[in-house]
C-alpha cells in the first residue's frame, strides 16, 4: 500500500481556524479585570480619607473661628481745606506724592492779609500808648495820677480849712465871753462872728470840691480800665490778623500720601473749600462688619487672621481691638424704623475694629478701602 497522500487529503485534515481564539489569550482576559479593580479601590480610599479630613478640618475651624468677608482696611484720611480765601500763587504738591508733616505745599496771595495785619498793629500801638507800659506812663494812667493828685490837694485844703474854722469858733467863743463881761466891744464880737461864718463856708466849699475830686479819681480809674480793655481787644485783633496771614501758607497736617488734589495756580478759593486729602501711611486697621449672631464669642484681644484680596497667599495678622457700641444701621443717614410698616427681621451687623499686628509684607502695603476676609480665633 502506498503511503503517499494526495493534495486533497492534506487540505481535508482538520486544523485550527483563523478566526478561533487561542487558549492563552482566553486565559489572560479574566486576569486583567481584577488587577484594574485592585488599583481603583486604593484611590477611592485615599480620596475618602482626604475628603473626610477636609470636612473634619472645616468643622473644627467653624467651631473655633468666626469669619466674614464683609470687611475692609481703614485708615486716617485727612481732608485739607482752605481757611481763608484768595488766589493761589503756588502749588508744590503732586497727586500720589508722599510728603512729611509740616511742609508748605500751597500759598495764597497774602497782600490783603498783610495790610490787615499792619492796620491791626497800628491800632494795638495806639491802645498801648493809652495804657502805657513799664516806665512809660500812658494817657489813661496820667489822667488817673492827675486826678489822684488833685484829690490829695483837696484833702490838704480841707484840713487847713477845718483848722481855720475850729480856730474861728474858739475865737468867737472867747469873744462872746469877753463881750458878756463888756471887756471887748460889740464890733469886735461881730467881726469874730463874721470870720467864723466865712471859714465855715470855706470848709463846706472845700469839702464839696473833695467830692468832685473823688469822682474825678473814679472816672480816671474807669478810663484806665477802658484803655486796658481796648488794649486787649487791639491785641486780639492783631493776633487774629497774624493768624489769618499764616493761613495763606497751607501745610501738610500729617505725613502721608497726597490724594484728590483739586487746586491749581491762579485758582480762586473760598474758605472751607477742599484742596486735597492726606492718606496716612503709618496707622491702618481693619473694620469687620460681623453679624450680630457671631458676636457671642468675639472678645477684645483675640487673634485674627486677615486675608487680603489684593495679596493672595500673603496673610496678615491682627488683634481684636474694640467692638462698636451700636450696629452700623444706627449710624446711617436714614436709620430704619422698625416701629412703622410691616416688620421684617434682618440680621444686623456690628463693626469690629481689628488692629493690624503684622502686615502681609514690606512690599504689600495695606491701603484704606481694600477688601479683606477676617477669621477671628475664638477658642
Amino acid at each position: 500500500m502506498s503511503s503517499t497522500m494526495t493534495p486533497e487529503s492534506e487540505t481535508a485534515r482538520p486544523g485550527p481556524s483563523a478566526g478561533a481564539a487561542s487558549p492563552d489569550a482566553s486565559a489572560a482576559a479574566p486576569a486583567a479585570a481584577p488587577q484594574k479593580k485592585n488599583r481603583i479601590l486604593p484611590v477611592l480610599a485615599v480620596l475618602l480619607v482626604l475628603g473626610g479630613g477636609w470636612f473634619a478640618k472645616q468643622w473644627w475651624f467653624g467651631r473655633t473661628h468666626e469669619s466674614t468677608e464683609n470687611a475692609q482696611v481703614d485708615g486716617h484720611i485727612v481732608p485739607v481745606l482752605a481757611k481763608v480765601g484768595g488766589y493761589i500763587t503756588s502749588v508744590n504738591v503732586n497727586e500720589n506724592e508722599r510728603l512729611p508733616a509740616g511742609k508748605v505745599v500751597i500759598t495764597i496771595d497774602d497782600a490783603e492779609y498783610r495790610a490787615r495785619l499792619a492796620q491791626a498793629e497800628a491800632d494795638y500801638a495806639a491802645a498801648l500808648a493809652a495804657v502805657g507800659t513799664g516806665r512809660d506812663v500812658g494817657q489813661a494812667l496820667a489822667a488817673q495820677e492827675q486826678a489822684t493828685s488833685q484829690r490829695a490837694v483837696t484833702d490838704a485844703q480841707i484840713t487847713a480849712a477845718r483848722a481855720n474854722y475850729e480856730k474861728a469858733r474858739s475865737d468867737l467863743a472867747r469873744m462872746q465871753e469877753l463881750a458878756d463881761k463888756q471887756i471887748v466891744s460889740k464890733q469886735a464880737l461881730d467881726a469874730a462872728k463874721a470870720t467864723e461864718v466865712a471859714l465855715k463856708a470855706q470848709l463846706e466849699a472845700v469839702e464839696k470840691q473833695a467830692g468832685g475830686a473823688t469822682a474825678g479819681v473814679s472816672g480816671a480809674q474807669a478810663g484806665v480800665r477802658l484803655a486796658q480793655a481796648r488794649l486787649g481787644a487791639a491785641k486780639a485783633a492783631r493776633d487774629n490778623a497774624a493768624l489769618q496771614l499764616s493761613y495763606t501758607r497751607i501745610v501738610v497736617p500729617a505725613s502721608g500720601i497726597i490724594a484728590r488734589k483739586q487746586v491749581e495756580v491762579g485758582q480762586l478759593v473760598q474758605p472751607g473749600q477742599a484742596l486735597f486729602s492726606v492718606v496716612g501711611d503709618s496707622d491702618v486697621w481693619v473694620t469687620a462688619n460681623m453679624k450680630e449672631t457671631q458676636l457671642e464669642k468675639v472678645k477684645v484681644g483675640q487673634k485674627v487672621d486677615i486675608e487680603v484680596d489684593a495679596y493672595p497667599g500673603s496673610p496678615a495678622k491682627g488683634v481684636v481691638e474694640s467692638v462698636s457700641p451700636a450696629t452700623g444701621a444706627r449710624f446711617a443717614l436714614l436709620p430704619p424704623d422698625n416701629a412703622t410698616g410691616n416688620f421684617t427681621k434682618v440680621v444686623q451687623r456690628v463693626p469690629v475694629r481689628i488692629r493690624v499686628a503684622e502686615g502681609p509684607g514690606p512690599d504689600k502695603p495695606l491701603r484704606p478701602g481694600m477688601s479683606v476676609t477676617v477669621n477671628i480665633e475664638t477658642r
